[in-house]
């Protein structure tokens, strides 16, 4: 565990212990685990754990290249069925003509109810059509009590596998940078093609996110697949680390959001 737990920050440990819990069930019981919807970054550490094991995994999100996916652990006998992620997906049925929803809206009211956020997936939205995915165990408790976003009424409708998913509308662009480290304010001074003393400015002032979360730090060292996302500048991702240069250069490939 101690080999790969310093691959990691420090602050991700408990979510790796939870992982190798995970892992260590499977191979005590050689059946198979399924973990709540994960994020990109919590599904590499998965994938890592569950490959250094020689165990098996899957992922499925219910939606076309969803970025929160559960995960299905499982020994080299098993072969997983699409059943055994027990996904739900639903519809949000609203006054469209009159509300105009946006993700953060239909996520905070999903947590409002007292829902852990991995207990839900992607949140989709196009035109006048909402849809989201949710672990199969809540779906009649949300049928009963998801009922409201904000001060609008809605109701939920379970889809069926002849309704049409909104695809996602993300579009995505590799670029290769160089960097001097891996510290937030090099990687955002460097995507955004500014002064570090500005990227600093941005980070200190609560401007970034990492993986959803303010963070506030300068210093604050970036992975792969972490997810990045600065005001007024956009999204960018982590895709990979491609090494270095003969200066001892950091060469980081990053997907722009268009």
């Amino acid at each position: 565990m101690d080999s790969i737990v310093q691959h990691f920050r420090k602050e991700e440990q408990p979510f790796i212990e939870t992982a190798f819990g995970w892992v260590r069930e499977v191979e005590d019981t050689y059946a198979p685990k399924l973990t709540g919807f994960l994020d990109p970054r919590e599904q590499f550490i998965v994938e890592t754990i569950v490959n250094n094991a020689g165990l098996s995994y899957d992922a499925y999100g219910g939606f076309l290249k969803p970025e929160r996916e559960r995960l299905l652990i499982y020994p080299d006998y098993y072969e997983p069925e699409t059943d055994d992620y027990q996904v739900a997906l639903f519809s949000i049925n609203y006054p469209a003509k009159f509300v105009t929803l946006e993700h953060r809206d239909i996520l905070g009211s999903l947590m409002s109810l007292g829902i852990d956020r991995s207990k839900f997936g992607d949140i989709r939205l196009q035109d006048d059509i909402a849809q989201f995915a949710v672990v199969d165990e809540l779906k009649d408790y949300l049928a009963a009590n998801f009922n409201s976003i904000g001060k609008s009424k809605v109701r939920i409708e379970q889809l069926d596998s002849s309704v049409a998913l909104i695809d996602s509308m993300e579009s995505w662009t590799e670029e290769l940078y160089t960097i001097s480290s891996l510290r937030l304010d090099a990687v955002v001074a460097a995507i955004m093609n500014s002064p570090r003393q500005k990227a600093v400015t941005l980070v200190q002032n609560d401007k970034v996110k990492v993986n959803h979360t303010v963070r506030n730090q300068p210093a604050f060292e970036l992975n792969e697949l972490d997810s990045l996302s600065v005001r007024g500048a956009g999204r960018f991702k982590i895709l990979s680390i491609e090494g270095r240069t003969r200066k001892d250069k950091i060469r980081v490939l990053i997907g722009v959001l268009e």
